[in-house]
């Protein structure tokens, strides 16, 4: 029988809190599975190779001659030695210190910007699934201070169930400090509405109609890195490639249309085909309203002005061949 093959640890460290101290591991929790591609030499098809140009001295520079500059002011540089870096650099402890524990509700997932798996080292298994049904139980996650590779990095270690049969244990999450979070009051988000009933309920049913209990990541593949190789597959195959041109999208003029017609799809309904056509054609008549509700409803909201869609030029007719005299 073949077993599975285990996770290899990517650091190990401690998590302390009062006087509990646990050995824990950490792993890799997410990689990117996309394709990546080297650079090549168009001419020959050789594997390019990375080079440092001064173009004040008009010569190509090595490594060793190279140095770390701030930009203090525009074109302006203080130089920094890497010796000067490290006597900066937190001591490389892989101590993870709690602080304090905060309702899982208060974190905002734009803090997050890495996960790892953590799992117990060795005599650590104990005080690891106590911690973890602790914080379980009373609905909280700890903040943290994590000093690895010189750096005290803010983290966030919170109780994690998943597999069938479903297993506990901890992830830790990498946070941004607040310093690195850009201002959400500084995104344009338009104007005010105020949205008639009839869209509201509309709105309501298509969410209804399209809730789960709950996420399931294995439900989606990313179709554009399964397309790219697909195309490297054909491309060492020495298959000929073709290029299907891209379809043209639906122009949805109206609110309250989309919403209707999201719902249809939703439910599987027929004509949402000829509900797409109608929707797009500039002009159109709005759909009546669903059963049971008012036809005044519909004049609640006016319709949004469709922008004038160009006419295509149509194609010159072919000439009749001519016919031939005996």
């Amino acid at each position: 029988m073949t077993g599975v093959m285990a996770a290899r640890a990517i650091a190990s460290g401690t998590i302390s809190f009062g006087l509990v101290s646990i050995p824990v591991k950490l792993y890799t929790a997410a990689s990117s599975e996309q394709a990546r591609f080297n650079l090549l030499h168009k001419k020959c098809g050789g594997r390019m190779k990375q080079q440092y140009f001064c173009p004040t001295d008009n010569e190509v520079v090595e490594r060793d001659d190279i140095v770390k500059g701030y930009e203090y002011a525009r074109n302006q540089f203080v130089q920094v030695t890497e010796d000067e870096l490290k006597q900066l650099e937190a001591a490389r402890t892989g101590s993870l210190d709690i602080v304090e524990f905060v309702p899982l509700a208060s974190v905002d997932f734009v803090e997050v910007e890495k996960s790892y798996y953590l799992g117990p080292d060795k005599g650590g298994d104990k005080a690891y699934q106590l911690l973890g049904e602790a914080m379980r139980r009373r609905g909280v996650v700890a903040v943290g201070r994590y000093a690895a590779r010189g750096k005290e990095q803010l983290v966030l270690v919170r109780p994690y169930t998943a597999g069938d049969p479903p297993r506990h244990g901890l992830v830790l999450h990498q946070l941004y400090y607040a310093n690195e979070l850009r201002a959400f009051a500084d995104v344009e988000t338009g104007a005010s509405f105020q949205f008639s009933q009839i869209e509201q309920d509309l709105a309501d049913r298509l969410i209804d109609q399209l809730s789960v209990p709950r996420f399931d990541a294995g439900k989606y593949a990313d179709s554009y890195d399964a397309r790219v190789h697909e195309l490297i597959d054909k491309k060492v195959a020495g298959q000929e490639i073709s290029i299907a041109p891209e379809q043209p999208r639906a122009q949805i003029i109206d609110l309250f249309e989309a919403l209707k017609l999201s719902l249809s799809r939703a439910q599987g309904g027929a004509g949402a085909n000829d509900a797409t056509a109608a929707a797009a054609a500039p002009g159109a008549a709005p759909a009546p309203a669903p059963s049971g509700a008012p036809e005044a409803a519909l004049d609640e909201e006016a319709p949004v002005t469709p922008k004038p869609v160009k006419k295509a030029t149509p194609r010159k007719a072919a000439k009749a061949p001519k016919a031939e005299t005996g």
